[in-house]
């Protein structure tokens, strides 16, 4: 029995290491299936299974020690899977890549361009920002919002504070996102009704009837059709366009 476990106790220490994804540059972690025991690939893909559900989260972090306490602190605070990227060089293909939840810049003095250039590269519509600059680009902070950053946080990163940060900023970006779809459709109710009134108008006139009359018929065909009636309408304005 001690030399089966000797045989594939190496192969599942090694398996484990790989699977912790706790050290800098091991985000997002991969283990091909020929490398380990088969136990130590069951272990690993239990692991795999328990990370599904894992908040992903982007550190953009140049500071190596700083990188390392900041994954440490996000670690003990949340079940997550993390990714450092130390190079901003191609922050929007890496970010895209990964699909995090949200993304932490931790800058020390951006200029506008170059606050406006990683915000936007880190998908603001998409997933929250959270940006942790120092006390001299605090006055900024209009700046950051204005670009589509959830939270943006004066005097940098501190790894004590990083849990709650990144609530406010999901949760800030959560109601954003809901006044932004709020909105949308208002706009786009706003611009049915208009065509809407426009095919009422174009059957009052061929038909000679009254505008109660008119939606009555759009009312109709849509049904008969099993389309909406912004829908019948559309096709009606469309079509007395081309008919001149």
């Amino acid at each position: 029995m001690n030399g089966q476990v000797g045989n594939w106790l190496p192969d599942l220490m090694g398996a484990l290491k790989l699977c912790s994804c706790h050290k800098l540059g091991q985000f997002p972690c991969r283990v091909r299936a020929g490398n380990i025991s088969a136990l130590a690939f069951h272990l690993c893909s239990l692991h795999f299974v328990f990370m599904q559900n894992a908040l992903r989260i982007v550190v953009v972090e140049q500071d190596h020690d700083r990188a390392i306490a900041i994954v440490d602190a996000l670690k003990d605070a949340c079940q997550c899977d993390v990714l450092v990227i130390v190079n901003a060089d191609g922050l929007a293909r890496q970010v895209a890549g990964f699909q995090p939840d949200i993304v932490l810049i931790d800058i020390d003095n951006p200029t506008r361009d170059m606050m406006e250039e990683m915000t936007l590269a880190s998908g603001p519509l998409e997933r929250p920002v959270a940006m942790f600059v120092s006390a001299e680009a605090g006055g900024m902070a209009r700046a950051a919002i204005e670009a589509g950053v959830s939270a943006y946080v004066v005097d940098g990163l501190a790894p004590a504070r990083v849990k709650s940060v990144i609530d406010t900023a999901i949760a800030r970006f959560s109601i954003v996102r809901q006044m932004r779809e709020e909105l949308a459709e208002t706009r786009r109710a706003l611009e049915e009704r208009k065509v809407i009134d426009r095919a009422k108008g174009l059957l009052m006139k061929a038909k000679g009837i009254d505008e109660e009359a008119a939606y009555a018929l759009l009312r109709k065909t849509a049904m008969d059709q099993g389309r909406r009636v912004a829908d019948v309408a559309e096709a009606l304005v469309t079509a007395a366009g081309l008919l001149g």
